[in-house]
C-alpha cells in the first residue's frame, strides 16, 4: 500500500529530531510522498530543507498564498519566480483567492493569481488551488483560463456536490483533507458522490486535524485516517483508495 499527502507544510516542524519522527511515523502508515506548498518567500528555503534532509519522500511546490498577497507582493512574486527557476519544482501553489481575512486585497489576489496560473501553463505543471470563502471568484479565473493546459487540484475541497462537479468538469482534483472526519461539516455527503477516480488526499497539516486528534496539532501520518473514511465512504477497503487516489496524484505531478 502506498499513501500521497498532496499538501502538507510539514517543514513549519524545524527540530531536526522531530521531524525524523515525523516522518517515520510516516513511513509506518505507508505515507511515502509529501507534497509541500510554500506560502511566501521566507518559506521556500523551509520546503527546501525538508526537501534535502528526506529527498526521496518530498516533493516541492513554489507559489504565493493569497493570504501573501500584500503591499510588496509583485516584489514576492518576482522572487519566487527566481526561486522557480533554481529548484525543481512539481506543482505552482498553493495559489488562489481567500477573502476569509481580507476582501480589500481582491484585485491583487486576482492579479497574482492569473500570473501563476501563467507560470503554471509555461512550465506544464498543475497548480495547487487555495480557496477560502471565494469560490465564485476562483471559479471565475478558472473559466476565463481555461484552456488544455489549465490542470490541478482543488486544496482542500469544502464545498457541495455542484461545486464539485464543476471543478471536475475543467479537469481538477479534488483535495480532500481531514474535514471529511468532521462529523457535522457535510463533507462527507458530497464525498461518498464523487468518483474516487477525482479525488486526492491530503492533510494541510499543521491544519485541519482529523478525527480522532481534531483539536491537536495535525500531521501527514494523519492521512491514514482520512483515507479510512473515504474507503468508509465509498463502501469499499483501504488499499483501494490508496491505490486510486496514489494514482491520481502521480497524473497531476507526472511523478
Amino acid at each position: 500500500m502506498l499513501l500521497t499527502d498532496t499538501h502538507t507544510h510539514l517543514y513549519y516542524e524545524t527540530d531536526d529530531a522531530k521531524r525524523v519522527e515525523l516522518v517515520k511515523r510516516c513511513k509506518e502508515n505507508s505515507i511515502i510522498r509529501l507534497f509541500l506548498p510554500n506560502v511566501d518567500t521566507a518559506s521556500v528555503p523551509m520546503v527546501y530543507s525538508l526537501k534535502t534532509s528526506f529527498p526521496d519522500i518530498c516533493f516541492p511546490m513554489l507559489g504565493l498564498h493569497p493570504c501573501s498577497v500584500k503591499e510588496d507582493w509583485e516584489e514576492e512574486l518576482s522572487k519566487i519566480q527566481q526561486a522557480i527557476h533554481q529548484h525543481k519544482i512539481y506543482a505552482i501553489g498553493e495559489i488562489g483567492i481567500d477573502l476569509y481575512w481580507d476582501k480589500t486585497t481582491l484585485p491583487q489576489q486576482i492579479l497574482a493569481f492569473k500570473t501563476q496560473i501563467s507560470w503554471a501553463k509555461s512550465l506544464k505543471l498543475p497548480i495547487n488551488i487555495h480557496c477560502r470563502d471565494a469560490f465564485d471568484e476562483v471559479y471565475e479565473v478558472l473559466l476565463q483560463e481555461r484552456d488544455d493546459d489549465l490542470r490541478g487540484i482543488f486544496h482542500c475541497f469544502g464545498g457541495t456536490l455542484e461545486q464539485a462537479n464543476k471543478l471536475i468538469e475543467l479537469g481538477f482534483y479534488l483535495g480532500i483533507g481531514g474535514v471529511v472526519t468532521y462529523k457535522n461539516a457535510g463533507l462527507d455527503k458530497v464525498v461518498a458522490q464523487v468518483d474516487l477516480k477525482h479525488i486526492v488526499l491530503e492533510t494541510d497539516s499543521p491544519y485541519l486535524t482529523p478525527v480522532p486528534y481534531r483539536g491537536k496539532p495535525n500531521e501527514s501520518s494523519y492521512l491514514i485516517y482520512i483515507a479510512q473514511k473515504v474507503a468508509e465512504l465509498h463502501q469499499t477497503d483501504l488499499e483501494t483508495v490508496a491505490a486510486i487516489t496514489t494514482e491520481n496524484s502521480k497524473r497531476v505531478f507526472g511523478v
